[in-house]
């Protein structure tokens, strides 16, 4: 499988982006959404096998102290070939040099991250918009 990595968003596709989202699982993400948080991220990747988008995360980073790894994405029909974990390890590669680096995970996930080198965070702390939301699908507790 030939993997071509794409570093920049100009001629992303955003309805493909939004798309790959759905239907990874990882939520309703519009296009308009993901062009906004997109463009204000320091770091982008995307995966394309045959033209076709198959994979795509961000980092938010501020340069010096703090990066944060989100919205790691894979399509369906691509997951389980490491496609995933290759987007992860160039995000913290462009992030080296950051004092600390950051990622949210989806529940459940937790143990594929830790195989790449992340730790659990024992003060994370996070306000959702929709407190009740995160709430229910265990992104945060009320301890």
């Amino acid at each position: 499988m030939d993997v071509q990595w794409v570093y920049e968003s100009d001629a992303l596709d955003w309805e493909a982006l939004s798309t790959l989202y759905r239907i990874a699982p990882l939520g309703i993400k519009p296009a308009e959404d993901l062009k906004l948080v997109f463009s204000n991220s320091r770091y982008k990747c995307f995966a394309y096998v045959g033209g076709m988008l198959v994979g795509a995360g961000r980092a938010l980073a501020d340069g010096r102290d703090c990066a944060y790894i989100c919205d790691i994405a894979v399509h369906p029909e691509y997951q389980g070939r490491h496609i995933g974990q290759a987007i992860v390890l160039k995000l913290v590669a462009l992030s080296e040099g950051h004092r600390k680096i950051i990622l949210y995970a989806n529940p459940g996930k937790e143990g594929f991250y830790r195989k790449l080198g992340f730790y659990p965070m024992n003060t994370a702390m996070a306000i959702f918009s929709d407190t009740r939301q995160a709430l229910a699908r265990g992104f945060i507790s009320e301890g």
